[in-house]
């Protein structure tokens, strides 16, 4: 082997190997760019927030309208109980019914932003339809704000089934009317918690009395 020879093997070797990486460079630049492109193009929580605005119907915007307000009134009741209450039974109903329909107030306000819909549906506390709803008067909270110990239990539970009563009918009409999934299953749940806790209120007034 003469010394040119014994030259040209290492920069041979050096020369293919170039030219190997050159292609691989050349053949990953347009997948990268194609698969950049592809990235930006897509924009799942755009769709999934049109998807949502778009998925609802004048029953569940009037459902979202009514509860809030409904909900609203039923945690100014609850409030009351802690210095009020006799019965710690009573105590703790109103406690689970502040836990349960304070975030539901949240969802409810976000839907109807969602949905372009006014918060304010122009309801008094507990209306519907402009009607005022049974156990949320002003007379009626006047005289739970007054009242405390046993009598303050049975004027707390006897409105509150009457306000229970009419938001397990608001919800039966979203179930059976509305269009978005998420307010039907929140009506379903609102129907079936509140009809477990309305029996749950007769059983207490059956044991405070009269």
């Amino acid at each position: 082997m003469t010394r040119t020879t014994a030259r040209l093997g290492p920069l041979t070797g050096a020369l293919i190997a170039g030219t190997l990486v050159l292609a691989g460079c050349s053949d990953d630049s347009p997948s990268s760019a194609h698969d950049g492109h592809s990235s930006s193009s897509s924009d799942p929580s755009a769709s999934t927030s049109t998807d949502a605005a778009a998925d609802h119907n004048d029953a569940d915007v009037t459902f979202a309208q009514s509860m809030l307000p409904h909900h609203e009134g039923a945690i100014s009741m609850a409030g009351l109980a802690p210095t009020r209450a006799a019965d710690p039974r009573v105590k703790d109903l109103a406690a689970r019914i502040e836990a349960a329909q304070g975030p539901e107030i949240d969802t409810l306000t976000g839907w109807l932003s969602a949905w372009g819909a006014d918060t304010d549906s122009g309801m008094d506390h507990g209306s519907m339809d402009g009607e005022e709803m049974e156990g949320m008067s002003e007379e009626d909270m006047t005289a739970l704000s007054n009242a405390s110990g046993a009598d303050f239990d049975r004027l707390f539970l006897t409105q509150m089934i009457a306000h229970h009563t009419s938001a397990v009918d608001m919800a039966m009409t979203e179930a059976a009317d509305g269009q978005n999934a998420d307010a039907i299953a929140m009506a379903e749940s609102i129907r079936d918690s509140q009809t477990a806790e309305i029996a749950e209120m007769h059983g207490l007034l059956t044991d405070i009395g009269s």
